[in-house]
């Protein structure tokens, strides 16, 4: 079995570092993953001294952990946080998760397990196929708006939640686009599955958890630059003269972010019905994309 690189992007994560650590290895261990390693990849904020210090210390515990600790002069943003962590890799396999144990450590045999045993070059980690979910409560207004930011990238993924930060994929596929890779903004996922045109793609099922502590990497500056990716990204997939017709909808995204009752939503990186959107989840994306895909 090819090793495994699992890269977390961080900022300000202090208390999360040591669970993450713990129970990601013993899940690795019980899968019988191995070789593994967990890169910490943390931008410049009141904790990264205190972040830098554990991960020493959970290397000399004997965790296969390292760190990289960027300062704002080096760059910031989640995207190139994760696209300079896949630099680094040192395994061909490499995933991507989050640090706020949103994304449960228990989850990333199974998220890996389709690239690692070369059904996929691409797998996510998604609520919204049978299985997967959420585990704490949206309001309706919420669950609406999260179906339309998704359902705008349907075009240009095949995933069931093509929000999703939870994901895995390898060293050769991602040297395919890594050139085209824009490390602006903060769905990392959907750019590096687009760019790369990684085909299959398979959706695993997971269970998004409440953030346990930390801070969200995501501003608003970055919800505007969602917007200015899917633009890229479908003119990218289709040429600029059939996007033109798409315009709309991006706008009404744009809209989103200037109502103050969405902005909750659109500051989440985890944009995604699961559970909770229930019915029009699994019915609703299914015909957009549909309807999508035949148009493209």
């Amino acid at each position: 079995m090819p090793g495994l690189s699992v890269i977390v992007p961080t900022y300000n994560e202090v208390d999360n570092i040591r669970p993450l650590c713990e129970r990601l290895f013993k899940s690795l261990k019980d899968a019988g993953i191995e070789p593994a390693e967990l890169v910490v990849m943390d931008d410049e904020s009141k904790g990264s001294e205190q972040t830098e210090k554990i991960v020493n210390e959970l290397a000399k515990e004997g965790y296969g952990i390292r760190g990289h600790f960027r300062k704002k002069t080096e760059g910031r943003g989640l995207s190139s946080a994760v696209m300079l962590g896949f630099d680094k890799a040192k395994y061909p396999v490499m995933l991507c998760m989050d640090a706020d144990l949103q994304h449960e450590p228990e989850s990333v045999p199974a998220v890996a397990d389709p690239v690692l045993k070369g059904r996929a070059e691409f797998s996510v980690g998604s609520r919204n196929v049978a299985g997967g979910g959420v585990g704490f409560e949206w309001s309706f207004l919420r669950r609406v708006i999260s179906f339309v930011a998704t359902s705008l990238a349907l075009g240009v993924s095949s995933s069931t939640d093509p929000m999703s930060g939870f994901f895995c994929t390898t060293k050769d596929v991602y040297a395919r686009g890594r050139e085209r890779c824009n490390g602006i903004g903060w769905k990392v996922g959907l750019e590096i599955a687009a760019r790369c045109q990684a085909k299959p793609l398979e959706d695993v099922p997971i269970t998004f958890k409440d953030r346990e502590a930390g801070e969200s990497k995501l501003t608003q500056k970055e919800t505007i630059q969602y917007v200015e990716q899917l633009v890229h990204l479908y003119c990218d997939r289709y040429g600029a003269g059939p996007f033109f017709g798409s315009i709309a909808l991006l706008v009404l995204v744009g809209l989103f972010s200037c109502i103050p009752s969405c902005r909750p939503l659109l500051a989440d990186d985890r944009c995604g019905g699961g559970r909770s959107l229930g019915g029009l989840a699994s019915s609703g994306l299914r015909s957009t994309r549909r309807t999508l895909c035949s148009t493209g």
